[in-house]
């Protein structure tokens, strides 16, 4: 393996405040420090094998999305730079460097806010069944991975740990968290969603879809978590985009298409993965970020 996999930290002295399917997550007064390990998850469920380097591949990919977007929206990033946390965290430098993020502390919103651009994964299967997504009648005769005319909005809810996310209607999102505040998180998710794939577009990478996540810091609606990274985004090459078949991709669809290969029914525990797909899902989230920053 290129570099040893971190599946979980456990720092003494700093407060751990919880784990997520990929971050570790602790408090430090004021603000918070996100781990990105490189655990992977599929259909919900966190695998029993990490991908080498991929936290720091994440982490640098939101960076980047995160200073490109700050003319949209403010988002909960302070410093990725570990010389600036606190004395007790130094010692964990070589575990944190490149994969960790100072933040915000931010009440995250019950949602999460997903921009579809062509016609994949879930809202392919719903049209197929009724002509919709999210509520949403779209236009008849499309195939799988068509491009849509404009890209759409389509929230879902935030399961807990262990059950699945479900899509819902605007009109539900908007029960949820307010009239006003949805109509600004749709307004902002869209303008990213367009800033970012012209900038992809032109490093050839179709962003098919994305899961942004939003909170409330100091009164202020802010971007929180990751941004448009292979974990939350269906990255598709352009010079192979085909419609009418599932796409390449530089993100985990090819994790999960493995796993649809074999039999396993998507609930704990996951089955072990072979080397080779580790290394091939490893490859394509370090295209991802080539293409995208220009780093690595």
């Amino acid at each position: 393996m290129p570099e040893n996999v971190v599946l979980e930290t456990n720092f003494k002295g700093p407060k751990l405040l919880g784990r997520g399917k990929v971050r570790d997550i602790y408090t430090l007064g004021d603000t918070l420090l996100i781990v990105a390990t490189d655990r992977i998850s599929a259909f919900d469920v966190v695998m029993g094998d990490g991908i080498p380097g991929k936290g720091r591949i994440l982490t640098q990919i939101s960076k980047y999305w995160f200073e490109v977007m700050g003319g949209i929206i403010t988002n909960h990033l302070v410093s990725t730079d570990v010389r600036d946390l606190p004395q007790e965290y130094q010692e964990y430098g070589s575990i944190l460097e490149g994969r960790s993020m100072l933040v915000k502390k931010a009440t995250p919103l019950s949602v999460e806010c997903i921009v579809r651009g062509y016609l994949a994964g879930s809202a392919w299967k719903e049209y197929r069944q009724g002509g919709t997504v999210c509520g949403m009648s779209l236009p008849g005769g499309l195939v799988e991975s068509s491009r849509l005319t404009n890209p759409i909005f389509t929230p879902s809810t935030k399961a807990i740990e262990g059950f699945h996310d479900e899509n819902i209607t605007i009109e539900r999102m908007k029960e949820i968290i307010g009239g006003k505040l949805a109509d600004d998180v749709i307004r902002i998710s869209m303008e990213i969603y367009a800033t970012g794939s012209r900038i992809a577009e032109e490093r050839g990478i179709i962003i098919a879809d994305t899961k942004f996540e939003f909170g409330i810091c100091k009164d202020e609606l802010i971007l929180i978590d990751e941004l448009l990274t292979p974990d939350s985004s269906r990255f598709w090459p352009m010079d192979g985009y085909q419609p009418g078949k599932a796409q390449k991709s530089f993100d985990k669809q090819f994790l999960r298409d493995y796993l649809l290969s074999v039999d396993w029914d998507q609930t704990p525990p996951p089955p072990k993965l072979p080397k080779e797909i580790i290394e091939k899902t490893r490859e394509k989230y370090l295209e991802a970020s080539r293409r995208l920053t220009n780093e690595h």
